[in-house]
């Protein structure tokens, strides 16, 4: 038997139960993953509201988790073997990574090798895979250019103005509260700007051209003054949905997004990363070179404890989970 996180009726963290249940058995195409730790993300908060599309209930969440392979019928990945799961129907599909074990295809896993705790490999498979995709498959930065990391505060921002400063960029965040402007500073910002939803005549005040990349992580709420933000010729990148609003009502192209503008979105569950980059970036946080922005660190039987901190946006940073 295992213990595991389930939700059975969409709404607040009060929702979230923790419930024995046999271990899942071992299939042919699929491993079975002692989960050892997992970060919380924005869109399992989606889900537990009941507003992801397709979810059925009940479900054990969670896009992702790092772990050790328990058994994999086709001899590919060894037993004890290291592994990190990304985001591709886990949780939503089929039941995540919200337990101590989890069946898992094998398309969704990368094998690694880490002396790093388990509470800062739980922190990393959907963040840098969410931010090496979104800087360089979609936004295809390059050094010199400018960047607005609209959503600077979240993990995903704070990870992205790392990665960006490390390229070359000049990086612009974004928040709405002016006490997480050092924080912004220090993260490696060279501008912080207060965001009140409407920022494009601050940024322009600064670079009337605009910059050349968006990485736009509060979502639909703000795309519009983020496309303003963005040169001719630009990219912005919706990546985050803070805001918590998949749609645009009466989305009017023509009318929204700016000529020659160009506006992308980078999804794990679509595109991800190779192992090659994974490990690099494993390497990097271990020589000091990437520092995690990592919040708290709850106990799977502090599940729904963590989800309420997620709900109130105070975190500070990832919130993990270890089993």
């Amino acid at each position: 038997m295992m213990k595991a996180a389930v939700i059975k009726n969409a709404g607040g963290p009060e929702n979230i139960l923790i419930e024995e249940r046999d271990i899942p058995t071992s299939k042919e195409g699929w491993v079975l993953i002692k989960v050892k730790a997992f970060g919380l993300n924005r869109s399992e908060l989606m889900t537990r509201k009941g507003l992801s599309p397709g979810v059925r209930f009940p479900r054990i969440l969670g896009i992702e988790c790092v772990g050790e392979v328990e058994n994999d019928p086709s001899g590919e990945f060894t037993a004890g073997q290291k592994v990190a799961a990304f985001m591709g129907g886990m949780g939503r599909d089929f039941d995540g990574s919200y337990a101590e074990y989890t069946l898992l295809p094998k398309s969704l896993l990368i094998p690694f090798e880490s002396k790093l705790s388990w509470k800062d490999l739980g922190a990393m498979p959907e963040m840098f895979q969410t931010v090496h995709g979104s800087l360089h498959l979609a936004l295809k930065i390059q050094p010199g250019e400018t960047i607005l990391v609209r959503g600077g505060t979240s993990s995903i921002g704070m990870l992205a103005t790392q990665l960006a400063k490390n390229n070359g960029l000049f990086v612009i965040a974004t928040t709405r509260n002016p006490e997480k402007t050092e924080m912004l500073l220090k993260n490696g910002a060279d501008r912080v700007i207060i965001d009140d939803g409407r920022i494009m005549q601050k940024v322009k005040t600064d670079i009337p051209d605009g910059v050349n990349k968006v990485l736009e992580l509060v979502g639909t709420s703000t795309l519009k003054d983020s496309l303003a933000c963005a040169a001719p010729g630009g990219i912005v990148c919706m990546t985050g949905m803070l805001s918590e609003q998949w749609s645009i009502n009466d989305f009017a192209p023509m009318e929204y997004i700016p000529a020659t503008v160009n506006l992308t979105v980078y999804d794990s569950g679509q595109i991800r990363v190779n192992k090659e980059h994974f490990q690099q970036f494993i390497s990097d946080v271990e020589n000091a070179l990437i520092n995690l922005s990592i919040g708290r660190t709850f106990k799977l039987d502090e599940i729904a404890a963590a989800h309420s901190l997620m709900d109130s946006n105070n975190s500070g940073g990832k919130i993990v989970v270890i089993t």
